[in-house]
């Protein structure tokens, strides 16, 4: 018999107190960027009728994702650099898993959509408006979310059946899959079983989806006569495929690498970047290179500033 573990202690990224001050507000700042950078997004395309196209909706619904994101990480996160005791209930940890999974899936799903969505508007843009009805695409969005959460609802449920004898003391500064299995006194082959399988559907069926788009889609671009219509074509797929090198590339790092070079700091570095800085950035690189976003927030701008 073992005793039931009710709470977990996180040793955070780092053990040294002369860093925990500094990485606060390093951490806080990109919070506070992410909050307002994707808010700002989401209320942009609902306040701007230019912007209700389904390339937009796709971003808007990417942006409420990665601001629903960063509440899941970044508060715990923070609140422990400053904390003598950097604990978090197990009740707590499934949660902090369950969100986590949730939002990590729909956002890798979302970026598929949108280079579908691509592929229509640059190769067949004449049945853009019919093929990317309204009603696809909420069923699109819909069908990120119903995946993500059937995949942290059965991952949250196998982990957090398991029982964990050896310690209480999580090597991460998120509850994350791999560091909690790490502590099981259970068997976990069914765990890295049914992890490695969602990962597989989710992030492989995402890259497939996109590799095909874009072998579609670059040779149209190439196609184009007007060098302003090739700009404009490169330019919305280059904002989305440095997104996609960024998060798909932290994911097949993370998952699909073999068992034997696995290693919990390499691990943390990762899960910093996707959980944090990418949905920092995401709002930043839609912003900086879409003209329509940065009209639509210019014409805010002087609508506050004509206001004031």
């Amino acid at each position: 018999n073992h005793s039931v573990v009710t709470e977990f202690i996180l040793t955070g990224l780092t053990d040294r107190p002369e860093l925990q001050a500094p990485l606060f507000v390093v951490f806080l700042l990109i919070y506070v960027v992410s909050i307002v950078g994707n808010g700002g997004m989401v209320l942009l395309i609902i306040s701007d009728p230019r912007l209700h196209t389904p390339m937009y909706f796709f971003l808007g619904n990417l942006s409420f994702c990665d601001f629903c994101y960063s509440f899941v990480i970044a508060p715990k996160m923070m609140q422990n650099f400053l904390a003598k005791r950097k604990s978090i209930f197990r009740t707590a940890c499934a949660l902090q898993m369950f969100f986590d999974i949730t939002f990590q899936d729909v956002e890798c799903l979302l970026l598929a959509v949108m280079a579908y969505d691509r592929y229509v508007a640059i190769c067949n843009p004449l049945l853009y408006m019919v093929t990317m009805s309204r009603g696809l695409c909420n069923h699109l969005v819909a069908g990120a979310f119903v995946v993500g959460l059937v995949d942290a609802i059965t991952n949250t449920y196998y982990t957090f059946r398991l029982s964990f004898c050896h310690s209480n003391i999580l090597n991460h500064f998120y509850c994350d899959i791999p560091p909690l299995l790490a502590l099981s006194c259970s068997d976990t082959s069914i765990n890295e079983t049914v992890l490695f399988a969602f990962a597989c559907f989710v992030i492989v069926s995402s890259v497939v989806t996109i590799i095909l788009s874009y072998v579609c889609i670059i040779p149209t671009i190439l196609r184009i006569r007007s060098a302003e219509g090739r700009h404009k074509a490169f330019s919305t797929c280059t904002c989305h495929l440095t997104a996609v090198a960024m998060f798909h590339g932290t994911l097949l790092f993370m998952y699909l690498r073999p068992s034997s070079s696995y290693s919990l700091g390499t691990d943390k570095i990762a899960s910093v970047f996707y959980t944090l800085v990418i949905p920092m950035l995401n709002p930043l690189i839609y912003s900086l290179r879409n003209r329509e976003v940065k009209d639509a927030l210019r014409k805010v701008m002087n609508k506050l500033h004509s206001n004031s």
